[in-house]
């Protein structure tokens, strides 16, 4: 009997190889394979229907006007001054939330890399507002700290002589991004945090041996070395604050008329105040790809500082 005897690798052909490695890859892929699907389903499904909603003119109060459109909800989406000063409101407040949550988080950070006595619990109270539901913290600020009879803010105005300020009515996205910076700014903190505790102690300890000071080392190696964190952070914060909608909701109810209003606030009121799903789905299809593009625009540069690095 001649026993059979497995064909060396370097003997086999290249059509084999490339068979026994698809071979290979889809073993690696089938336990994701359900995963995949589910996911699938779930977001993609919606979106192709959101789509499809976005190409009709179907508005809840008159079912007879459920009419094919094509691009006319898209058209009149960039002839609505309301939904550009709502785009330019999410611009204001993701950003502003998102540059002042880090700047303040980094500073927080530096601070509680240094050991004192009670780090820890200072610790723990600062991580606190994000853990906070974003519903409580804004009938937080919006009652506790903003109001503008017993409100903190102001009483602690009214001690150095400046009156009383309705911060909601008069200065509604200002009010907002206080809320949303106070609810992000921890979460900046614990990144950075963790960026400055994987850093190099020698490297440290070598630029305090020749002589470089605490600025110095702080631009030259902290900083640097802080980098993938911070742009994480800001990639992380963007993608999530541009869909606030909480605080708009609870703290101004988009006002005072639309001043303070967010896509995904506008989106809302034209959905379910305005009844005009054709419209709402197409605000939807922009912000969508909208936020697609910033995301992979930004993922890309955080990827290529990565390859730089390595």
């Amino acid at each position: 009997m001649t026993a059979a005897v497995a064909t060396p690798a370097h003997t086999r052909s290249p059509q084999d190889a490339r068979a026994v490695a698809r071979a290979e890859g889809w073993r690696r892929r089938a336990p994701l394979l359900p995963a995949l699907i589910f996911t699938i389903v779930v977001t993609q499904v919606p979106f192709l229907v959101t789509i499809w909603y976005s190409l009709r003119s179907r508005n809840l109060l008159r079912p007879e006007s459920d009419l094919f459109v094509g691009f006319d909800n898209y058209v009149r989406i960039a002839q609505d001054a309301t939904f550009r000063q709502a785009a330019a409101n999410s611009v204001v407040i993701t950003l502003g939330c998102v540059l002042v949550a880090m700047l303040l988080g980094i500073l927080l950070a530096l601070l509680l890399d240094r050991p004192f006595a009670g780090r820890g619990l200072a610790r723990t109270l600062l991580i606190t507002p994000f853990l906070l539901m974003p519903v409580a913290s804004s009938v937080l600020w919006s009652v506790a700290m903003l109001n503008p009879t017993y409100g903190l803010l102001n009483w602690t105005l009214s001690l150095v002589g400046i009156p009383s300020v309705d911060w909601t009515s008069t200065y509604p996205v200002v009010s907002i991004l206080m809320a949303l910076v106070w609810q992000w700014t921890p979460f900046m903190m614990l990144l950075v945090l963790a960026g400055l505790q994987a850093q190099p102690r020698d490297v440290l300890e070598a630029a305090a041996m020749d002589g470089a000071g605490w600025w110095r080392t702080f631009v030259s190696i902290t900083l640097p070395q802080l980098r993938r964190y911070i742009e994480l952070g800001v990639l992380l914060g963007i993608i999530y604050v541009v869909n606030t909608f909480d605080q708009i909701y609870i703290m101004t109810a988009g006002g005072p008329g639309t001043e303070s209003a967010n896509l995904p606030f506008y989106i809302y009121q034209r959905a379910f105040l305005g009844f005009d799903i054709g419209q709402a789905a197409a605000m939807g299809v922009v912000v969508v790809i909208a936020t697609i593009i910033v995301a992979t625009l930004a993922l890309r540069l955080i990827f290529r500082s990565f390859d730089v690095r390595e």
